[in-house]
């Protein structure tokens, strides 16, 4: 018996203080980072000035549970637009795969006031990355196109390659943001920002060589692959210079969430 009041007195206090007043949940989805998730604390009900406006977010996201809808919403926008990159090439499908973590400070300027107390900055520190496979296919009426310099075509005239896009980021975020209330706990959340990294989207080509062949100014040769690799850097030479530029990572996310 004295055991068992120990360990109740134990537990009451834990239970009281298990979600105190203040403490937050939430669950969204973003475009670039798929299923998101975050807990942390705000206590709007605090008397000191700061104590109202400032609070702390953990963030963790991943595409793996959704990947399959946003990959189909990708895949229609892209099929919809049927992206062409050059000389009767274009992309007509593609996967993302995504997945972060990292930590938020909250700033909410105007405390508890209605409406305006729900808008937010937000300074942090976030790392993950960001895959992107886009398929492409094409060629014009003979099957032929355009690599490097030089002209290609596939023994059935099909041509197929993948382009992909790998980046894996870390670095300080900034952004902004606001909750805004339905009933009792319950708020619609929105969070839009950058991540600012040094890392950038490493870009890459996957052109099958078998059944290839090369116009060699007279006649179809099989290719060489030690050619048709330096043709693929050549053209992947000038994306690659532009995604060097993109020095920061966008992230946006819209959900729902509880605040005890």
């Amino acid at each position: 018996m004295r055991n068992f009041v120990r360990i109740f007195l134990f537990l009451v206090p834990w239970g009281a203080w298990a979600y105190p007043t203040g403490t937050q949940f939430g669950v969204g989805i973003s475009a670039t980072t798929g299923l998101n998730a975050f807990t942390g604390y705000l206590n709007k009900s605090a008397e000191s000035f700061w104590g109202k406006r400032i609070g702390y977010r953990i963030d963790f996201a991943g595409t793996k549970i959704v990947r399959s809808g946003i990959n189909s919403a990708v895949n229609h926008f892209v099929g919809d637009k049927n992206i062409e990159i050059g000389d009767s090439i274009a992309v007509n499908g593609a996967e993302i795969e995504a997945k972060h973590f990292g930590g938020m400070l909250d700033f909410y300027p105007f405390g508890d006031t209605w409406f305006l107390g729900g808008w937010r900055l937000s300074g942090g520190y976030y790392g993950g990355k960001f895959d992107v496979t886009a398929h492409v296919a094409g060629g014009d009426e003979n099957g032929e196109f355009g690599l490097g310099h030089n002209r290609y075509r596939y023994a059935d005239g099909a041509f197929r390659a993948s382009a992909m896009a790998n980046w894996k980021y870390d670095g300080p975020y900034v952004g902004t943001g606001f909750d805004l209330g339905l009933i009792a706990g319950f708020k619609i959340y929105f969070d839009a920002g950058i991540v600012f990294t040094r890392k950038v989207a490493k870009i890459d080509l996957d052109v099958p060589s078998g059944d290839l062949y090369k116009w060699n100014g007279a006649d179809w040769a099989l290719v060489d692959p030690d050619e048709l690799e330096q043709d693929k850097q050549d053209a992947l030479r000038d994306a690659q210079s532009e995604a060097d530029k993109v020095k920061f990572f966008p992230i946006v996310k819209l959900g729902l969430m509880y605040r005890f």
